[in-house]
């Protein structure tokens, strides 16, 4: 088998190639982080969403920056630990419960039984707001696991273990 080039494995990190798209990619987030915001979401739920969709997608960048986040915005570490088994808890509210499954369906959008069960369960109790911007968390999340993982940004070490 032929050595592979240092050129061949090195990544590029597509925010620092094409800047511009990120600054856009950037400016998504800030408008999706407003419409959760004027739809009554709050930054906890949010985050959770964010998380899910990043333990989904196995980014590693993007679980430091939200857990981070969700523990700046009050969320508590016992909740954080049991996030991906969130159905399996009592832990979590009925709106929590029904932005995470939506949040799961579009990041899944190939479970169409998965996505029409959660959709349902979030009209009994997100308003039309709502659920119009845990998609978009969802969505916004997603495109920024995409660029993380596929540039793979790495999550270094720091002194707060």
């Amino acid at each position: 088998m032929a050595a592979r080039s240092a050129r061949a494995d090195r990544r590029i990190y597509l925010d620092k190639q094409n800047p511009a798209v990120y600054r856009a990619l950037l400016a998504t987030a800030e408008t999706v982080r407003k419409t959760a915001a004027e739809a009554g979401l709050d930054r906890v739920l949010v985050e959770l969403v964010n998380l899910r969709v990043s333990q989904l997608n196995g980014c590693a960048s993007c679980l430091d920056v939200h857990t981070r986040a969700a523990l700046r915005a009050g969320e508590t570490t016992r909740r954080l630990g049991v996030l991906a088994a969130w159905r399996d808890t009592e832990l979590f509210t009925a709106r929590e419960r029904a932005a995470l499954a939506l949040a799961e369906a579009t990041t899944h959008p190939e479970q169409a039984d998965a996505q029409d069960r959660a959709y349902a369960e979030a009209r009994e109790v997100l308003s039309d707001d709502e659920l119009s911007a845990v998609i978009w968390v969802a969505i916004t999340i997603n495109a920024f696991n995409r660029v993380s993982i596929l540039s793979k940004h790495p999550v270094r070490g720091s002194a707060d273990r």
